[in-house]
This record gives structure tokens, C-alpha cells and sequence, in this order.
């Protein structure tokens, strides 16, 4: 099943990596990767670390602070920001509650995550991404082949969450970010 699944994923035209492209390249490291342990935030205004819902960063700033501790492979702090954020139900709150738990390995939540994002956003082409990668990593790939043509179908053909999952099915490799 899965060389079928890699032959038609591969039989495609596979676009070239935009470095500057949002999404294309990982977040870079802040102050809250490079001085803040634990589940604390790097606040400007304050100068020191601190605790997500006592700082003065605004919702995009929190989100910003989730995708770098996340890609740090700090899923459990991710997820204290995560708790932080105004609007649990925001599409993109959703998709790092996902995401986070599928790198934790809670496997059967992220995907109830996943689908409450694309419940909210049917063309939230990152949570089916990162739903598919989940499925690669999980070995079932008739499902992240879905999501791929989804995304595809979705107009994101050459986007980051279409190539990050094309290469997931290729190599059975994931991203962190």
C-alpha cells in the first residue's frame, strides 16, 4: 500500500522551497527560547520571563511564542501559551492544541483537535498537514494521501502544509514546526 500511495504522490510535479515564504522556514529563536524555562514567555515591555497570562503580549504575539516553543520540541510549555490565548476555539489555537499533542504523542486528541479546526476552517491547510503527518507517522498513509489531495484540491498546491506532507508520505519523515 504505501509504494502506491509514494508512486502517485510522486508522480506529481514537485515545487522548489521559497526560503522567505511565511510557513517555509522555522520560527526564530526569542527570548523565549533563549532565556525563559519552564512555561514562561520572554515580555518585551517587562523585560524578563513570565508566566503566559500575566504578560502583556497581545494574542499574535502569544501564537508567535506557541510555534517557537513547539518547534523547540517544547510541546508541554506550547501548550501552558496555548492556554493563555483568548479564543480557544480560533481555528490556529485549535491546530497547535493538535499539533502539540500529536508530538506528545496523544495521538487519538490531536486528531480531535485536527478536526475541530477544519470543522471551524475547511481550507485550514496546515491542520490537515500536520492531521496527515500524523497518519504518516501512525502508517496510514491511505489517509494522509486524503489530506494531501484535499490540501490540493483546496488550492494549496505548492503551499508549505502541501509540500511538508508530500515529503512526509515520500520519506516518512515529519516536520517540527
Amino acid at each position: 500500500m504505501r509504494s502506491l500511495v509514494l508512486a502517485l504522490a510522486l508522480s506529481l510535479p514537485f515545487p522548489a522551497f521559497a526560503a522567505g515564504d511565511d510557513g517555509w522556514s522555522p520560527p526564530k529563536p526569542s527570548g523565549t527560547t533563549k532565556e525563559c524555562r519552564g512555561k514562561r514567555v520572554w515580555d518585551e515591555a517587562k523585560g524578563r520571563c513570565v508566566r503566559p497570562k500575566e504578560s502583556s503580549l497581545n494574542q499574535d504575539q502569544l501564537f508567535d511564542a506557541v510555534r517557537e516553543l513547539a518547534y523547540a520540541g517544547r510541546n508541554e510549555d506550547a501548550q501552558a501559551v496555548l492556554s493563555a490565548m483568548q479564543d480557544q476555539e480560533a481555528a490556529r489555537v485549535l491546530t497547535y492544541w493538535g499539533f502539540t499533542h500529536r508530538k506528545l504523542g496523544n495521538r487519538t486528541l490531536a486528531n480531535a483537535y485536527y478536526d475541530q479546526a477544519i470543522a471551524r476552517n475547511p481550507d485550514n491547510l496546515l491542520a490537515r498537514s500536520y492531521m496527515g503527518q500524523g497518519f504518516v507517522e501512525e502508517g496510514q498513509f491511505g489517509l494522509a494521501l486524503a489530506q494531501w489531495k484535499e490540501i490540493r484540491a483546496r488550492g494549496g498546491a505548492g503551499s508549505w502544509p502541501e509540500t511538508s506532507l508530500r515529503q512526509a508520505l515520500e520519506t516518512g519523515t515529519t516536520t517540527s514546526y
